[in-house]
């Protein structure tokens, strides 16, 4: 008989821990997934602030056709379509002459485009946990991840930034 209760103890035990064990996994994947939403609404307000700047840009010098264009276009871009549109932004913003611009303004831009590169960074960053944890093993086969959405990488061309 005592043999019985120690067995179903030391299986309690296992199980509780296990469930713990769980838990915690799961915990850890919902504070990634938060991460990872913040990740992406800085990344969101960054290519907005570029966008506004860009528009500036474009109303101050026109020598980039379509710069006013692009930007509204990468502003209200859907999300599947927001990487080419981003990227033509980056295109058309690399070719101004930042010299002709007012020193603020070349600043403001600058600026701008140094907030997208860190933002991006930190998203995929948070991208690239989230998934690590979502292919183990144990968050597969327990489904630890839920209904939440698979994370995608935001894949953009970096600008050449001077002084960096």
């Amino acid at each position: 008989m005592n043999v019985f209760v120690l067995v179903v103890t030391i299986v309690a035990a296992v199980v509780v821990l296990g469930g713990l064990f769980l838990v915690a996994t799961a915990n850890r994947l919902d504070r990634l997934h938060v991460r990872l939403d913040a990740g992406w609404a800085a990344l969101d307000a960054a290519l907005a602030r570029r966008a506004v700047v860009a528009r500036a840009v474009a109303a101050v010098d026109g020598a980039a056709p379509g710069l006013r264009e692009a930007a509204d276009l990468a502003e209200k871009a859907p999300r599947a379509e927001r990487e080419v549109a981003e990227n033509e932004l980056t295109r058309l913003l690399a070719t101004i002459d930042r010299t002709r611009l007012p020193a603020q303004l070349a600043g403001e831009l600058t600026d701008a485009e140094h907030r997208v590169v860190i933002a991006r960074r930190v998203h995929n960053d948070a991208v690239r946990d989230t998934l690590a944890l979502r292919r183990r093993r144990k968050v597969r086969y327990f489904k630890l991840a839920g209904t939440a959405p698979r994370p995608e990488y935001f894949e953009i061309a970096e600008p050449p930034l001077p002084g960096a």
